[in-house]
């Protein structure tokens, strides 16, 4: 049941606990029609900002959260580094980023960039503005990838979740509203 008048940008702010920085877009919904990923312009304030894809769900944060701190970065940094298959896809995903974030800047955005010496900023930087492509930062940020485009880190993340929106019994966004 997707809610008509749900004002996104006081819900994503309410949900990050803080006015969402630069513009966005709801990339996916979960079925109460909150926002759970946002995708954020890459610049901000004139400044580059690499991460495409937000995690705004409460719930979700919250459960992956459990992951990190039972090491599942670390297991799945192992398991990248065991399974070329795997680092090959992630690799991909990197790349698809790289891709959406260059085709996200507009030519003035890019001249400004250049000329104060930033666009720098996005080389070779991935999902999160990482640039070791066989490493993991944040698995907040490789499941809101997942959710919104592909990523295998990210699926592998959202398969150990025991749902992927909370219960219509305590819908937590209906707060928000």
């Amino acid at each position: 049941m997707e809610r008509e008048a749900v004002n996104d940008l006081s819900v994503v702010a309410s949900q990050l606990g803080r006015t969402p920085r630069g513009a966005f877009v709801v990339s996916v919904r979960c079925s109460y029609g909150f926002p759970q990923v946002i995708r954020v312009h890459p610049v901000v304030n004139g400044k580059p900002f690499p991460t495409l894809y937000w995690l705004t769900c409460p719930f979700l944060s919250k459960e992956i959260g459990h992951l990190e701190a039972a090491g599942w970065v670390k297991q799945l940094e192992a398991r990248m580094s065991e399974q070329p298959n795997l680092r090959s896809a992630m690799h991909a995903a990197h790349q698809r980023i790289c891709d959406q974030r260059e085709q996200l800047l507009s030519s003035e955005e890019k001249v400004a960039l250049v000329a104060d010496g930033t666009l720098v900023g996005f080389d070779g930087r991935g999902i999160g503005g990482i640039s070791d492509w066989n490493r993991l930062k944040c698995l907040h940020l490789h499941a809101a990838h997942a959710l919104a485009d592909d990523n295998a880190i990210g699926d592998i993340v959202l398969r150990k979740l025991p749902a992927l929106e909370c219960s219509n019994q305590k819908v937590i966004c209906s707060a928000y509203e």
